[in-house]
This record gives structure tokens, sequence and C-alpha cells, in this order.
């Protein structure tokens, strides 16, 4: 039996969906200051600094925020904990603090789908931090 025209199928193949902002810098296509490189995640300076030290952990692994991670992620995001905490020393602001966030969907802040870690420091921060 044909289709109604209204529910014709698409001649167009299905292709992937786009790669995130994340994504394509992870993979070097967008340029980025790096500051940490590894199996797992890789971090860099964010390019709208919100203090002196601004720099985002990004896993190499797609997930889109951190209310999707499931079970066999939590290896993963203690690494990237782990990291901020490491990239952190190497900044110079582990002595004196820093802050870590992560932010998860829109109300939360989230303006890239890719979940990530922002580490922040280099001047007093305050609280309540919105």
């Amino acid at each position: 039996m044909p289709l109604h025209p209204a529910t014709k199928q698409s001649s167009i193949p299905h292709t992937m969906p786009d790669k995130t902002l994340f994504e394509k810098i992870r993979d070097h296509e967008i340029p980025a200051v790096f500051v940490h490189e590894d199996e797992s995640c890789v971090a860099f300076r964010d390019i709208s600094p919100q203090a002196p030290v601004h720099i985002l952990i990004v896993p190499r692994k797609p997930v889109p925020r951190v209310g999707l991670a499931e079970a066999g992620d939590a290896a993963l995001l203690g690494h990237l904990l782990l990291t901020a905490a490491e990239v952190a020393r190497r900044e110079g602001v582990a002595d004196s603090g820093y802050r870590l966030v992560i932010n998860n969907g829109r109300d939360g802040g989230e303006a890239v789908p890719h979940l990530h870690v922002h580490l922040l420091g280099g001047r007093p921060l305050t609280w309540p931090p919105g």
C-alpha cells in the first residue's frame, strides 16, 4: 500500500549529528590553549574567563551532562575531579583555593551539551555563585 504523501519517507540518508564545540576542541579542529591531555580527558583555558584561572576539563567520551552519566562512568567522573585538582596545583591556585563547577541543563547554566568541569581560581570567589 503506498504511503500517504504527508508521510512519505525522506530520500536523504541519515547522517551523524554534528560534533559539539568541545568535541571539535578535543579533536584539535578548533584551536584552544591546552593545559592537560590524557587518554580520558582534555583541559583547556576558557575563551571567556570568569576568573584569572578558568579552565575547562572535558572528557573525551561524549557524555551530554552529569545528569545523564551512567554507573559505568564513575571512574571517568572521578578522573575529571582528580585531573582538576592536579591542574589547580600546576596553575598555582591549589593552596589559595579554587572552585569546581558542573552545570547541568538549561537552568543550571549549561551552554554546551557535553559534560565539563569549570576550574575557577586566582581571586576570591563569592557565594552564592549565581
